[in-house]
């Protein structure tokens, strides 16, 4: 996927009113938060922002180019209408190129697993992994296949291969994924385990 790239310019006025002026010119008022902690004010245009940034993770480093500058960024955090979804605000946080930085990935799961039509049930515990890297090496997504998971099989962190470069915060023991059997076959095991056991001996 190719990096986003959104244009934006600053903005001297700030304040509830006038990000209300903004968005009826057909702009989002944002913050360009950098690596020092300085915010800088930015408007963008709405169309533009919700076309690329539509399918993008808090993990997808985007371009922002300010008066002809270019800036690498997270999207941190979007401000939406609670009762149409339209983007309000919008929140950058600024990557510096060869600095090792830590993020959340989400993880995807893909594949129909053995076990489930085995009759088992699956199960993915872990929506997102914290990894540590530069910024040139994070994956957007982390993808795992689980195609070849049989029933009382599982994924863990420790399992998952991201690259030379991307080192796991995470605790490598969690689960990522896995199959087991569904309620009612487990039931009637535990049943049937229950009546095949002899019962103990009356003592004297």
């Amino acid at each position: 996927m190719s990096q986003v790239v959104l244009t934006a310019r600053n903005r001297a006025e700030t304040g509830s009113g006038a990000a209300r002026r903004i968005r009826r010119t057909g702009r989002i008022p944002g913050v360009l938060y950098g690596r020092s902690g300085q915010a800088r004010a930015i408007d963008l245009d709405g169309q533009e922002l919700v076309k690329r940034v539509k399918n993008i993770s808090e993990s997808t480093i985007v371009t922002v180019e300010i008066d002809g500058i270019s800036y690498n960024a997270f999207v941190k955090d979007t401000q939406r209408n609670i009762q149409d979804g339209t983007v309000l605000h919008v929140d950058f946080y600024e990557v510096e190129s060869g600095v090792v930085l830590r993020a959340k990935v989400s993880v995807h799961i893909q594949g129909n697993p053995v076990g489930v039509r085995d009759g088992g049930i699956l199960e993915s515990p872990l929506h997102e992994i914290e990894v540590e890297c530069l910024p040139k090496d994070l994956p957007e997504r982390i993808d795992v296949d689980v195609s070849d998971l049989g029933v009382n099989q599982s994924i863990h962190v420790r399992d998952l291969a991201l690259g030379e470069g991307v080192r796991i915060i995470s605790g490598t023991d969690q689960v990522v994924a896995l199959v087991k059997f569904a309620k009612a076959e487990a039931a009637a095991e535990a049943a049937a385990a229950e009546v095949a056991s002899p019962e103990p001996e009356a003592k004297a």
